[in-house]
């Protein structure tokens, strides 16, 4: 039998730095247009230069960062392209699981509402999004098709940031979930049709109202964008070895919604 190069604890640390970037990208600590260095990254998250590069690596292959020119390297911008590209695939994917989950008449649980309302309740931004995406999968998972689902994880971390952006917003939230329940019940009341057409028309309308948003303000980001010269170091400081990860009925014919 060949042998096999035994592994150290770098890749580890890595991939926790890489899940702690991602986190900062998400919820708006790093916004689009800011220029962060590993150097930053590496004091920030209290690992050596070698996990943060292999992060950034990893980060630039999923497009979530870009090269800067000189040191560091930049948050990649959200492009109305980019975002209408993003929620066209999703759309598909999401009606897909939802209509699979309500013809198995999965019995998902209400609970999953609840966590995401009192989410909404609070000010943690990540925990928001944690709920959000724990909806989803809970979908996805319910459709049994796990090649569905390792479709859709491909592109969670360009959604997860999408949806920080929309529950960056107050007015927006409670109509999130609003989506979410009615999308819930069809799924459990076992009706496939209305259960996919909910999922696409929440995907399509959430797709439509963040380009419009980047057409007038011409930035989608969280708040205002950064210096893209600036060094800001928003992720906390923290030992990346103790593990840093975070771990009512709508109308479908309104446009005052606004859903991740």
């Amino acid at each position: 039998m060949t042998d096999i190069t035994p592994l150290n604890a770098a890749p580890d640390l890595a991939e926790q730095a890489y899940r702690a970037i991602i986190d900062a990208i998400c919820d708006g600590r790093y916004v689009a247009g800011q220029r962060i260095t590993q150097e930053a990254l590496a004091e920030s998250l209290a690992v050596s230069r070698q996990p943060v590069l292999q992060a950034i690596l990893l980060l630039k292959r999923d497009g979530l960062v870009i090269d800067a020119g000189g040191r560091g390297v930049m948050v990649a911008p959200l492009t109305a392209d980019h975002i209408a590209n993003l929620y066209q695939v999703r759309s598909v994917l999401d009606g897909l699981a939802a209509r699979e989950a309500a013809r198995r008449q999965a019995n998902l649980s209400f609970r999953l509402i609840g966590a995401g309302r009192a989410a909404t309740r609070g000010r943690d931004l990540r925990a928001m999004i944690e709920a959000d995406i724990a909806f989803h999968r809970a979908i996805y998972e319910a459709a049994g098709n796990p090649v569905l689902l390792q479709a859709a994880e491909r592109n969670w971390n360009h959604i997860r940031r999408i949806m920080g952006v929309t529950l960056s917003q107050a007015g927006a939230r409670h109509a999130v979930w609003d989506e979410h329940e009615k999308m819930l019940e069809l799924i459990v009341s076992g009706r496939p049709d209305a259960a996919q057409q909910q999922a696409l028309l929440h995907c399509e309308k959430a797709g439509e109202s963040l380009v419009a948003r980047l057409g007038s303000t011409g930035d989608a980001s969280h708040g205002k964008a950064a210096d893209t010269h600036s060094d800001a170091n928003p992720v906390p400081q923290s030992n990346t070895q103790s593990n840093p990860q975070s771990n009512s009925q709508s109308n479908p014919d309104s446009h005052q919604r606004r859903q991740a």
